[in-house]
């Protein structure tokens, strides 16, 4: 473990965290090491927001509730034996007991509270009395691996409005109008590009559009909103695909082009809109003065972001009657701004039923592994694998090639890409396989996002518009989390309020380490059908022929007769 004080990519951090490399453990086992590495990776100063604060992105999602945890955290994975559990409490661990070799070594549960009180303001002050932890959805759950953990998701939005709005391979020629370059829309630009269309990103925090610049998730930045425009038009007059990052306030920027009268292919917004206390900064501010403001008055402040929302949202409706194609992209910014006196807010899709669901519906969503080793070479082997044996998956091919070629890792190496029923089983297998040929280095952790086919209740994001209307039916991520814990997951995690605040979501996560061994071929083969089994499932039972179809083909799992 090494915890270091200094300053690092220009940011004043005092604790700075990195992962141990290698393959050599620093405790009983390789699942309580990836669950260390992981955590300790969440809070790399390349992957998180805030590391001295144990903020990891999305507002206020933590790794760990304070410092006092995150110690005994690693202390008791040290300690941890090969048949123990250890228990996480919204960020806080609070016992250790003997199970067995293949339960998880570690049970996550954040920011649960009952119904009647998940209000913003009951949890919030809760949390400010250390009673609790919002861990987002990778945040708390130890698997978040920087921009590409969004990437994709970004890449495929994009890719599906090309075909289903312009009836295109991808976006060249078009242009995309969106805001945000935090933790999760800082992948927006890079999206785009590799969609091959061009991108104005509004950010009001000039770190953030640096820090997306080093990375080379963005190109270039500009400082008006004429320069932006300049850049952009001559991008599309030659086809290339560029982003730019403009440096401005998302209200105050989609009103003045609304004025203008100018006319955005597309259009989104992925500010962290859900939290109004630190997501959104509000017309007229920047983030330092905007800090003075919510701390002098705040509920002046929460009044001003809203004010700014609701600018920005009926902009944003005007350019989708005026021909864009707009869509909201589950910052829960249509709530705040129908909160906020906009009544018609949700004129405005969402992105998971105008472009995702399809996906979802046949068990595919953000699949992940990281190399525990640290090593780069890992990740690149496991990609000229996937290219090798699985050249018949065009769109996968693809994607792995344009990752290979474009996406800079932050902190421990890591993969990303969409994988449906049947090919997550393929892809554990064969990168288990990897290990035991020592063709990479160390074990692979496999996870994803909570953001899944099978694995989360978010009406206002990814069960919007289920076509039951069991849209805010939460039975389904608690049964998810159960069924992956009983099939020899490494560690299961369940959250409350990821990616559309307190309240609004109940979502789900796991982590699989393969070593090589045959054990975790078993695991593969029971959690990586498992899991996305469920999303068929759950999508089959709200009445979607694929689920259905995909059903009669033959799974490895059985249903009611009907």
């Amino acid at each position: 473990m090494v915890i270091e004080e200094k300053s690092e990519f220009h940011r004043n951090i005092k604790h700075v965290i990195h992962a141990p490399r290698g393959p050599h453990l620093n405790t009983r086992g390789w699942g309580q090491e990836a669950a260390l590495r992981l955590l300790m990776n969440n809070l790399d100063p390349e992957v998180a927001m805030d590391p001295d604060n144990l903020i990891v992105y999305g507002g206020k999602g933590k790794a760990a509730r304070n410092w006092e945890a995150f110690d005994e955290i690693t202390s008791m994975l040290k300690e941890l034996y090969n048949d123990e559990t250890l228990l996480i409490q919204s960020g806080k661990p609070v016992g250790a007991f003997k199970t067995s070799k293949w339960a998880p070594r570690v049970l996550i549960v954040n920011a649960q509270i009952v119904p009647r009180w998940a209000t913003d303001d009951i949890f919030w002050e809760l949390e400010r009395k250390g009673l609790t932890m919002f861990g987002q959805m990778t945040a708390g759950s130890w698997i978040y691996i920087g921009s590409q953990g969004v990437l994709q998701g970004t890449y495929e939005t994009l890719a599906a409005i090309a075909r289903k709005e312009f009836h295109t391979p991808d976006l060249k020629g078009k242009w995309f109008l969106t805001a945000g370059l935090g933790e999760m829309g800082g992948a927006q630009p890079l999206a785009a590009t590799m969609n091959g269309g061009v991108a104005i990103v509004v950010e009001v925090n000039p770190e953030k559009i640096e820090r997306r610049i080093r990375g080379k998730y963005l190109d270039v930045s500009a400082k008006t909103l004429d320069e932006a425009l300049k850049m952009k038009d001559e991008a599309l007059a030659s086809g290339k695909a560029l982003s730019i990052g403009l440096l401005g306030n998302a209200a105050t920027v989609y009103a003045d082009l609304a004025s203008r009268k100018i006319v955005p292919d597309v259009v989104s917004d992925q500010t962290a809109a859900h939290d109004l206390n630190l997501g959104y900064i509000p017309e007229g501010y920047t983030v330092e003065t905007a800090a003075v403001f919510r701390n002098s008055d705040p509920e002046g402040y929460k009044n001003a972001v809203y004010a700014s929302i609701v600018k920005e949202t009926k902009s944003m409706i005007w350019f989708k009657e005026n021909g864009s194609k707009v869509f909201d992209y589950g910052n829960n910014l249509r709530t705040r701004a129908q909160e906020g006196g906009l009544r018609n807010a949700f004129d405005i899709p969402g992105y998971v039923p105008a472009y995702i669901r399809d996906l979802f519906a046949v068990g595919s969503g953000p699949f992940r592994w990281v190399a525990l080793s640290g090593d780069p070479n890992d990740i690149y082997a496991i990609d000229d694998a996937i290219i090798e044996n699985f050249g018949y998956e065009e769109h996968l091919v693809k994607w792995i090639r344009l990752a290979k070629e474009k996406v800079k890792f932050q902190g421990l190496p890591a993969r990303i890409c969409y994988a449906g029923y049947g090919m997550r089983e393929k892809l554990g297998l064969l990168m288990n396989e990897l290990v035991r040929k020592k063709v990479v280095s160390a074990p692979i952790a496999i996870g994803r996002d909570h953001h899944d086919t099978g694995s989360v209740a978010s009406p206002y994001r990814e069960t919007e518009g289920m076509k039951d209307g069991s849209d805010a039916i939460a039975d389904w991520p608690i049964l998810n989390a159960l069924l992956n814990a009983s099939s020899g997951a490494t560690w299961v995690s369940v959250h409350h309020g990821g990616g559309t605040g307190i309240g609004n979501s109940i979502h789900a996560g796991f982590v699989l380490v393969v070593d090589g061994t045959k054990e975790a071929d078993e695991k593969v083969s029971t959690v990586l059908n498992a899991d996305p089994g469920i999303g068929v499932i759950r999508h089959a039972d709200a009445g979607y022929d694929s689920s259905r179809e995909l059903i009669r083909k033959g799974v490895r799992f059985k249903v009611p007769m009907k």
